[in-house]
């Protein structure tokens, strides 16, 4: 019995070891790539927009990820764009998020014919594939970072208005809340004291696991010409111009890696968030 019981202790350890492993490496990731963006243009060993070599090289003690199609360095270039690929998807969330819950929370608490509007506004953007409604916005004012932040942000707001939406009307239901509206608690306080507090975490586990989606979306728009304009080092429009010279496989390689590590360590960091934050999930 005693040699035995260090090995079921053992057991949760170990079981809690591999719950947090992708959360640690995911974090460590995206903060590789944080740094990136905020100082690649201090240490990378050439201009991401120069033409430093000959065309078309492959990977070499010169150019570690080889050159593209106009002489540019595939490396300087791939670190470059972490400044252009991950900014944007905080920017989306972070606005989609505020724009969705203010609206969803509007419309939870007021009721009627108000909230009626603002959700069949939401329906009927939801409605529509977000990848093609995304590119319809995108198209009509031209290609660019900021407008293909513009289309993802109208792509992304409604969801976090239904999900506010439902949360508030499960909350107003509950016996402390209907307590403070008995004893005559203002609007306003009632909402933001009251109701808000309780609606937050559905919210954050959300708003983590779509970071990952929104980099995805972004480099799809630039892929087809919609988001970044050349030269910039822009993830997807590096693909692209892969996709152009795919016999010269290095030029499509780094920036497709880059695009997989940070969505998967994003993924991973929202997997461990939701655990954090949903106590039924974290104990199953």
């Amino acid at each position: 019995m005693s040699a035995s019981a260090p090995l079921i202790a053992r057991r949760p350890r170990t079981k809690w070891f591999w719950s947090v492993l992708p959360g640690y490496f995911g974090f460590t990731i995206i903060s590789f790539w944080i740094v990136a963006a905020l100082t690649a243009r201090f240490w990378i060993p050439y201009s991401p927009f120069d033409t430093v070599g000959s065309r078309l090289t492959p990977p070499s003690f010169d150019h570690l990820f080889g050159t593209d199609a106009l002489g540019r360095d595939v490396f300087s270039r791939t670190m470059a764009g972490a400044l252009y690929s991950i900014p944007i998807a905080f920017v989306v969330v972070t606005i989609g998020a505020f724009i969705g819950c203010v609206l969803g929370a509007f419309a939870g608490f007021v009721g009627g014919w108000r909230s009626a509007v603002v959700m069949r506004l939401v329906d009927i953007t939801l409605s529509f594939p977000p990848m093609l409604l995304a590119m319809a916005v995108a198209a009509s004012f031209g290609p660019g970072l900021t407008t293909a932040a513009a289309a993802m942000i109208i792509v992304w707001w409604p969801l976090y208005a239904r999900l506010m939406q439902a949360q508030v009307l499960s909350v107003i239901r509950m016996e402390h809340v209907e307590a403070a509206i008995a004893s005559g608690v203002r609007p306003g306080r009632l909402l933001l004291r009251h109701i808000l507090p309780l609606c937050w975490t559905p919210i954050l586990v959300n708003a983590t696991m779509d970071f990952g989606q929104v980099v995805l979306l972004a480099a799809s728009l630039s892929f087809i010409g919609l988001g970044a304009a050349p030269p910039a080092p822009e993830w997807g429009a590096m693909v692209s111009d892969g996709a152009v010279n795919y016999y010269f496989w290095w030029i499509a390689a780094a920036p497709g890696v880059a695009i997989l590590s940070v969505v998967l360590a994003l993924n991973f960091i929202g997997d461990r968030v939701r655990d954090i934050l949903d106590p039924r999930k974290h104990q199953s």
